[in-house]
C-alpha cells in the first residue's frame, strides 16, 4: 500500500512541478485532482493495469480504458507500463500502445502517439526512458527506445532509437543536439576545418610550383653565368 501511495504522490507532484498553470495551496490541490486529465488518466490506468496484468480479468479493463478515453481524451492500453512521476500535459489525443513502456518522470504533451508500425507480434511499441520529454503531436512508432533525458520535438515522427541526452526533430526525426552540443554547429565547424585544410593543400601546391620555377630560373642564370665567364 505504501508503494502505491508513493507512486500516486509522485504523479501528483509531477503535475505541481511541471504545470505552471497550477496554483499553490488548496486550490492547486483540487485543480490537480479535478481538472487535470493527464493525472486522472494515469491514476485510472494504474487500477486498470492491475486488473489486466495481475488479476487477468478479461474485457473489463479494456472497457474501463474506453471510459477513461471518453472522459479525458487519453487512450492508454491496459497492458502499457507507466512509471512514477509521469506527466501528461493537456492530454487530448494521447495514445499509448499495449507494449509501450514509459519510465519515471517522463513528460508527454497532447497528441503524442506511442504506437506500432504494423501487425508485429510481441514487443512492438516504444520504450521511453527516464526523464524524456515528448513534444506535442510527436509520433514514436515501433519497438524503439527513446533514451534517458532525451527530447522529441513537436510534430516529429521517430522510427529509430534516440540516444540518451539527445534532441531530435523533423519527419523523419533527425538529431540536432547531443549531450549539450548542437550538431549543426559541429557540422559548421567540420566544414570550416575542411575548408582550411583544402586551402592549406592549395598553398602547398602553389609553394611547390614556385620552388620549381625558382629552381628553373636559378638553373638558367647558372648557364648564363658560365657562358659569360667563358
Amino acid at each position: 500500500m505504501g508503494k502505491i501511495w508513493q507512486t500516486v504522490k509522485s504523479d501528483f507532484q509531477a503535475v505541481k512541478d511541471r504545470d505552471p498553470a497550477i496554483p499553490d495551496g488548496l486550490r492547486g490541490f483540487f485543480e490537480v485532482i479535478l481538472c487535470t486529465p493527464g493525472f486522472q488518466a494515469i491514476l485510472a490506468h494504474r487500477l486498470i493495469h492491475f486488473l489486466h496484468t495481475r488479476l487477468r480479468i478479461p474485457i473489463l479493463p479494456r472497457f474501463l480504458g474506453l471510459i477513461v478515453r471518453w472522459w479525458t481524451g487519453i487512450e492508454i492500453h491496459p497492458g502499457a507500463q507507466i512509471g512514477k512521476g509521469v506527466f501528461i500535459d493537456h492530454g487530448m489525443g494521447v495514445v499509448i500502445g499495449e507494449t509501450a513502456i514509459v519510465k519515471d518522470n517522463v513528460t508527454l504533451f497532447h497528441g503524442v502517439t506511442l504506437g506500432g508500425t504494423g501487425k508485429e507480434k510481441g514487443k512492438r511499441h516504444p520504450t521511453v526512458e527516464e526523464g524524456a520529454f515528448i513534444g506535442a503531436g510527436a509520433k514514436i512508432l515501433g519497438n524503439i527506445t527513446i533514451g534517458k533525458n532525451s527530447k522529441i520535438g513537436a510534430g516529429s515522427v521517430v522510427v529509430k532509437d534516440v540516444p540518451p541526452d539527445s534532441t531530435v526533430v523533423g519527419i523523419p526525426a533527425f538529431m540536432v543536439k547531443h549531450k549539450g552540443f548542437k550538431l549543426r554547429e559541429a557540422t559548421a565547424n567540420a566544414q570550416l576545418t575542411n575548408t582550411i585544410l583544402r586551402r592549406i593543400e592549395e598553398l602547398e601546391q602553389e609553394l611547390k610550383l614556385l620552388k620549381e620555377e625558382l629552381r628553373n630560373v636559378q638553373d638558367q642564370l647558372g648557364i648564363q653565368n658560365k657562358q659569360e665567364v667563358a
